[in-house]
């Protein structure tokens, strides 16, 4: 064969040496599926610098970018500023107020509204899911209410046995709830004996010279620190041991937490005439019309949406608790006017005491008790 052969396009792949020349001997560029020709069109553009003070004042459009992110910064700042000075007005307005409810009631109102929303939570808690965590509930505050109690008398001269004291409530709580009814009186009886004779036989071991008649004051005493704490939460037990029970618990706390909130909402807003100056001269009439109202009104709802019981008898649980929640706490002003403090302890910030906020719910669990087995057979009516 010649050479004349191999200048035929016969489809014949380029040798070696032809590819690493690059060309062929006649100048034209080899084309190939797996090796593209070069297009200089196909090669995407080059990104824009980033905008830095170097090259800020050869490009007009980054400069223009600088000044609008500096200007929308600006107005960020401004609109933060603003609503600052908003925040403080209305912080340092509200603080005004409070001052002035506070010169004139002698409570922090913020403070009382965070501590009793705190309560009140732990209570629809132990209530609304399981009833027997009421339990503990219930023994926490009888025996710091007779820890505050006994402090406070103690403070006034009298002679109270804490621990002993304690001891008894502990027993007498539980008893209410684990125990049958009937053995809460027993076990009442058993408290009072105990914290009696405990004092006499200290008296005896002290030899202080203390009078025949302080003596048993202080044996009167602190028997009736034993009823007046820990029983009546006993109380509260057995009412919430009985079938259907938390509902009732929860109506007369709300009954007396909203009878206490409206006489100090009325009070606040339009009290002028002091219902009773001489045992408590912030509380006035107008206050009790507010707690009157209140009282009612959450008796008849209660009544109807929870208790199922009819509106009259709403009525009833709300005027019952209305009256004792109002002599409880014009009791316990009583007391504290006789012992010459003004709260039974400072350990809630906007309350006082615990014994303060208890005072209107203590007193109130005997008639709820009573009004249970009365109204309960109207529900199966």
């Amino acid at each position: 064969m010649s050479d004349e052969t191999r200048d035929v396009d016969d489809g014949t792949p380029p040798t070696r040496r032809d590819a690493r020349g690059g060309a062929p001997a006649d100048g034209i560029p080899l084309v190939d599926a797996a090796f593209p020709s070069f297009d200089a069109d196909a090669i995407p553009p080059r990104p824009p610098l980033p905008v830095t003070p170097e090259n800020t004042s050869q490009d007009p459009i980054g400069s223009l970018d600088t000044a609008d992110h500096n200007a929308i910064r600006e107005q960020w700042r401004a609109a933060r500023d603003e609503l600052g000075s908003h925040v403080s007005h209305a912080r340092d307005q509200l603080d005004q107020a409070n001052e002035r409810i506070k010169q004139r009631t002698g409570r922090d109102l913020i403070l009382a509204i965070l501590i009793g929303l705190a309560f009140g939570a732990a209570l629809l808690a132990s209530l609304l899911f399981i009833k027997a965590l009421f339990v503990p509930f219930a023994l926490a505050a009888a025996l710091l209410g007779v820890y505050e109690l006994s402090r406070a008398l103690r403070a006034s001269g009298r002679r109270i046995d804490v621990v002993p004291q304690l001891i008894a409530a502990a027993f007498l709580v539980l008893s209410a709830y684990f125990a049958e009814p009937w053995l809460c009186w027993v076990m009442l009886f058993v408290a009072v004996a105990f914290v009696v004779v405990w004092r006499l036989i200290a008296q005896m071991v002290v030899k202080d010279g203390r009078t025949y008649g302080d003596v048993l004051t202080d044996a009167v005493i602190s028997g009736f620190v034993q009823i007046y704490v820990p029983f009546l939460a006993g109380v509260a037990l057995i009412l919430l041991e009985q079938e259907g029970g938390q509902w009732w618990v929860l109506s007369f706390i709300a009954i007396a937490v909203a009878a206490d909130t409206g006489a100090y909402a009325a009070g606040l807003a339009f009290g002028r005439h002091p219902m009773a100056p001489k045992i408590s001269p912030k509380k006035t009439w107008e206050g009790f019309g507010g707690a009157v109202a209140a009282s009612l009104i959450a008796g008849v709802l209660l009544a109807i949406f929870l208790l199922e019981l009819p509106w009259w008898a709403g009525l009833i649980f709300g005027a019952s608790i209305l009256l004792s929640a109002t002599l409880g706490d014009l009791g316990e002003s009583m007391l504290k006017r006789d012992l010459g403090i003004k709260d039974m302890s400072s350990w809630l910030p906007g309350h006082g005491g615990l014994l303060d906020r208890l005072d209107s719910i203590l007193p109130s669990t005997i008639p709820a008790l009573c009004l249970y087995f009365l109204l309960s057979p109207w529900v199966v009516m």
